[in-house]
């Protein structure tokens, strides 16, 4: 397999990994249960705009990763800690039901992702662009995960 495909497939299997690992935090009753508003998504939407996000999100570290470009190293690192944090919020929001401190990990995570995505800019101007609809996913999320955390008590709970 030619090396820049495999580095694609690579990235590919980092974002599956992520998305494997996030939804094993699955929404259970506690979340059916909770007060949301009414302009929540259908769950059935989750699934495919993350699929799509996910691929965005390979497809743009790789065209990074496949420049050349001395930065890449420094952008792959903070690509991956933000894929971290993308993971980290599903634990803290399913997981432990902690809709607060999701809600606070989910502002971090979207500075991450800006940083991501004004890196890549001197990069791939075509790579900081297939991040955008993550980076505008990410802020419906937060006001979504804010909009939960204050119709249901707004703790941030221990």
């Amino acid at each position: 397999m030619n090396s820049r495909y495999a580095t694609m497939a690579i990235f590919l299997l980092l974002v599956i990994f992520a998305a494997y690992v996030s939804g094993s935090f699955e929404a259970g009753v506690w979340y059916f249960s909770m007060t949301k508003p009414a302009w929540t998504p259908p769950a059935w939407l989750f699934g495919p705009v993350w699929a799509i996000l996910y691929l965005l999100m390979a497809l743009s570290m790789w065209k990074v990763w496949i420049s050349g470009h001395a930065s890449r190293n420094g952008a792959l690192v903070w690509w991956l800690l933000q894929l971290g944090f993308n993971v980290t919020w599903s634990w803290l929001f399913f997981g432990l039901e902690r809709t607060g401190w999701a809600m606070l990990e989910l502002l971090f995570l979207i500075g991450l992702v800006i940083l991501c995505i004004r890196i890549f800019l001197t990069i791939s101007r075509q790579a900081a662009l297939m991040m955008v609809p993550y980076l505008l996913w990410l802020c419906f999320a937060w006001l979504l995960n804010f909009s939960i955390w204050r119709m249901n008590g707004g703790s941030l709970g221990f």
